[in-house]
């Protein structure tokens, strides 16, 4: 090849990538343009995005790592728990409408934090949180770090105990400075969008795709800032499973554990297992025939959860220990399907769901 040939394949291939950068520019704008607007607070210098509806006892909405705050209004989760609750569905630090400052590791703890600051600055006291995947792991660090604010919360297939898996590093390449960069705004996006369905089958199964969410959230999440976001949290959940240091048997407020049986991310039923088992006083619900995306899937078994925990949270009190506050389960057939009403309908042991 010639010095010539040499140049104009260069110059062609800097303009391929201008061209698919200013391509999936175009796409993010638009795929933002299209999203239900809510409110705005400043805070820490971070724009945090939230829908809110309802009225009640407050209940903090946080979704997992590629998602935003429509992953509970396309479940139902949001309107359904907003005719007994003041629903707030945030918006995480570099998702959707959110914005994530550079140069600062979001860590769960830092995110739990930020998102105590914004209830503080929306005067809200006292409030419970639901948190999904990467979000469960902020909505338990909100539990050890500000138990007289948090009155108790719900983790859908959380990681809890993330072991380390070559997903998570593939994951975490595009957070990689400079060549990063470049994947986030030339080739990734339309990678993403092409796999876009093999992703959504291995979230769902074993249940069916929810295509509400699945086509809202496809153009948000191939959007290059956004998969700088996704790729930094990969990166965070790859050096919790490198590093672990995670204890949660301190908790101490109401805590309702939820995994979907058939999750094909990770072994999510055994991880709930082993949440359950040291947090001594919570509740457990294995559902049967959902994966990953358990509450799209079955969200009736997470609106279920969210009012046992109220009711506990209402009996212990804010900040009390609610050991004593659960009720003691009673003894189940070996099927683990209900043999009957529990006090006040919750349950101290793993159970599975019934079939909806």
């Amino acid at each position: 090849m010639t010095a010539k040939s040499r140049r104009n394949l260069l110059l062609l291939l800097a303009a391929a990538t201008v061209g698919l950068a200013l391509y999936n520019n175009l796409l993010a704008r638009r795929a933002l343009a299209s999203r239900p607007l809510g409110r705005f607070i400043h805070l820490r210098g971070t724009k945090l995005h939230f829908l809110e509806a309802g009225s009640g006892q407050p209940l903090l909405l946080l979704h997992g790592n590629g998602a935003s705050a429509e992953d509970f209004t396309t479940s139902g989760i949001f309107h359904k728990a907003a005719a007994k609750y003041r629903v707030l569905a945030f918006d995480r630090p570099g998702f959707g409408l959110s914005s994530r400052r550079a140069g600062r590791p979001w860590t769960a703890g830092a995110q739990a934090d930020l998102i105590q600051a914004a209830a503080a600055k929306l005067g809200i006291e006292r409030y419970m949180v639901v948190g999904h995947s990467w979000g469960a792991a902020v909505a338990l660090e909100m539990a050890r770090r500000h138990p007289r604010s948090v009155a108790g919360i719900v983790v859908v297939a959380g990681y809890h105990y993330p072991p380390p898996r070559l997903a998570l590093a593939i994951s975490a390449l595009p957070a990689v400075p400079l060549i990063g960069t470049v994947l986030r705004h030339t080739v990734l996006p339309s990678l993403v969008r092409l796999n876009w369905r093999w992703a959504m089958k291995k979230i769902f199964h074993p249940a069916m795709i929810a295509t509400p969410f699945a086509a809202m959230t496809r153009e948000l999440a191939s959007r290059p800032s956004q998969l700088r976001s996704i790729s930094a949290e990969s990166f965070l959940m790859l050096a919790s499973a490198l590093f672990p240091n995670r204890r949660y048997a301190d908790i101490a407020i109401p805590v309702g554990i939820i995994a979907g049986a058939g999750d094909q991310l990770f072994d999510a039923k055994a991880e709930a297992l082993r949440l359950h088992a040291e947090i001594s006083h919570s509740l457990l619900d294995i559902v049967l025939d959902a994966g990953h995306m358990v509450h799209q899937s079955k969200p009736q078994a997470v609106l279920a959860m969210i009012d046992k925990v109220a009711a506990l949270a209402s009996v212990a009190g804010p900040g009390a220990l609610v050991k004593s506050a659960v009720p003691k389960a009673r003894p189940r057939p070996p099927s683990g399907e209900p043999s009957g009403q529990e006090p006040d309908g919750c349950s101290r042991v793993a159970h599975k769901s019934r079939m909806a």
